[in-house]
């Protein structure tokens, strides 16, 4: 494994006395189940009510497989990540930044602008897509009250943005662990009563007609296909891996994160499978980006008990909250590696009033994107495509056969290779169907849209 040039200025050591990105956002304080809980409000978010919208796309069984052939590939992929994170902190290299792990492995500085700009895309991403889902969660809780009022889409994302400029004040990612284990919860909770009103919807005498056809036309078909992967993979990702793990205690190691990630992938087996099995089970090819508003739909009677489903969004709304304030972390640090002085206090007029600045700032720009363009299942798309999987289907078996160097006639090596080749293909061709599906429902809306885009 090269060791990084000693004059490269984009290799960023954590212990320089004036990184209060390090000293102050990434603190390392935390014991694996609080990594745990990082990771599941990463991962298992609302999103997970996408995910009958995904199977549209792909069918009953390529779905059930997909679902499972990217949560066995991003485990895995996690695991080689912290194992390489790991190995790095033993030769006396503690990397708590992706973009400094990257460079430093792959020694490019090349690779510190690439990781930079898509953890950028997915914090962004996220940010927008969190806001726009919270307000059209408290549009659907305020449509129920008053069916005829006058309050638009935009006033409720304006008012989450103000809720989430206050939160996003908590200074250190370590300090969202009580609210994660919160979050945590509140993902258990709606999706037990998702899926409990799935069933009740599938069996009432209201139940919609089931459909479970693909599109009739080929290309089409295609399309849909790599869209709904794209979907399934940002559902899955998180791009923020070494910086959860750089908020545990020294020393931060492997069997500390394969702790975190089996507590998350049990939260993970429970809700995603359920969620979207009962949700296309009912649904089929009409299931909505967001199945809560299929179950609420704009003409006829509710397809569930409203004390459930507003539970169920009430759930959803909070949550999405925390998630917010976890893909905001790398934004922030970034931010405050220079804007912040670390030899002053954490809550030092210094470093208190550039903080709240700043914070406002970004969530300020993200609730305004997601007010001037609804597209919550096509963002998530995009997301997927050109985010989490290079981040997290990629990267980290490139860094694991540079690192490791396993023999090239290894199994290991061949399963790495065949997974850069598989999702690096599939990104492309998500990226592409996407992006394309972006502009054909930007033909569907105006500006500060009302309504959230299928």
């Amino acid at each position: 494994m090269p060791d990084p040039p000693k004059e490269d200025p984009f290799l960023e050591n954590h212990h320089d006395e004036a990184d209060a990105g390090a000293a102050f956002v990434l603190q390392s304080k935390g014991e694996w189940w609080h990594a745990g809980f990082h990771l599941t409000t990463a991962i298992v978010g609302p999103t997970i009510l996408t995910l009958p919208y995904a199977f549209r796309g792909l069918g009953w069984g390529l779905g059930c497989f997909c679902l499972t052939v990217m949560g066995v590939v991003t485990f895995y992929s996690y695991y080689l990540m912290s194992k390489v994170l790991d190995h790095c902190e033993t030769s006396g290299r503690r990397h708590i930044r992706f973009r400094e792990l990257a460079a430093d492995v792959l020694g490019s500085g090349l690779m510190f602008y690439f990781v930079i700009f898509i953890q950028t895309a997915i914090n962004t991403g996220i940010g927008v897509g969190a806001i726009l889902l919270a307000g059209e969660c408290l549009q659907i809780i305020y449509s129920s009250i008053s069916p005829n009022g006058s309050l638009q889409l935009y006033e409720f994302i304006a008012m989450v943005t103000v809720v989430m400029i206050v939160l996003s004040q908590l200074p250190t990612f370590h300090s969202l662990r009580h609210i994660n284990f919160f979050s945590l919860l509140l993902s258990l909770g709606y999706t037990i009563l998702v899926v409990a009103a799935c069933i009740h919807a599938g069996k009432s005498k209201n139940a919609p007609p089931r459909d479970y056809s693909l599109e009739p036309k080929s290309s089409t078909r295609v399309f849909n296909a790599f869209t709904a992967i794209s979907i399934i993979a940002a559902i899955y990702g998180n791009g923020i891996l070494p910086e959860i793990q750089a908020t545990l205690a020294p020393p931060a190691t492997t069997g500390k994160m394969v702790k975190g990630l089996t507590m998350c992938y049990a939260v993970i087996f429970v809700t995603f499978y359920s969620a979207a099995i009962s949700g296309y089970w009912v649904f089929g090819n009409k299931a909505n980006s967001n199945i809560l508003k299929s179950l609420l739909p704009d003409e006829g009677p509710a397809l569930a008990p409203t004390w459930v489903l507003g539970l169920g969004v009430i759930f959803v709304l909070l949550q999405l909250f925390a998630i917010g304030l976890v893909y905001s972390q790398v934004a922030y640090e970034i931010m405050e590696k220079k804007s912040a002085d670390v030899k002053q206090g954490l809550f030092s007029k210094r470093n208190l009033i550039p903080r709240l600045i700043l914070r406002t700032i970004y969530m300020s720009f993200c609730g305004f994107m997601a007010a001037m363009l609804p597209f919550f299942g096509d963002i998530n798309a995009v997301v997927g495509a050109i985010g989490f999987i290079p981040l997290d289907f990629v990267l980290p078996m490139l860094l694991y056969n540079i690192t490791f160097k396993p023999s090239k006639t290894s199994l290991t090596y061949w399963i790495n290779i065949s997974i850069m080749v598989i999702f690096t293909g599939a990104g492309i061709m998500g990226a592409f169907s996407s992006i394309r599906k972006l502009v054909l429902d930007a033909n569907k809306f105006k500006l500060f849209s009302n309504d959230v885009v299928d």
